[in-house]
């Protein structure tokens, strides 16, 4: 897998980390969406993601460090802090 780095001069300090996550997000927001437009299906992005983020998280931090980082992932979801668009009656 071929790494991007970002080389402007002072990207790292330049920005908060606030900053600095809300570009990456965007980067893969971008990504994503030019995937989609290019026909691959949203599950298959999704899949793909999550194996690429995980992966990269395992390759730094270790098996045992990722395992306890997701651990609590299925109470996450169920209490919808990933949901994007809430449906209320």
């Amino acid at each position: 897998m071929n790494r991007i780095r970002i080389s402007e001069p002072g990207f790292e300090t330049s920005q908060s980390a606030d900053e600095r996550k809300q570009a990456a997000l965007r980067y893969i927001m971008e990504a994503w969406e030019e995937a989609v437009f290019d026909g691959i299906e949203p599950e298959l992005l999704a899949n793909a993601a999550f194996f690429a983020a995980l992966s990269d998280l395992v390759t730094n931090y270790g098996e045992d460090a990722v395992a306890r980082m997701t651990d609590g992932l299925a109470r996450r979801i169920q209490n919808g802090e990933f949901t994007l668009y809430r449906v209320t009656q």
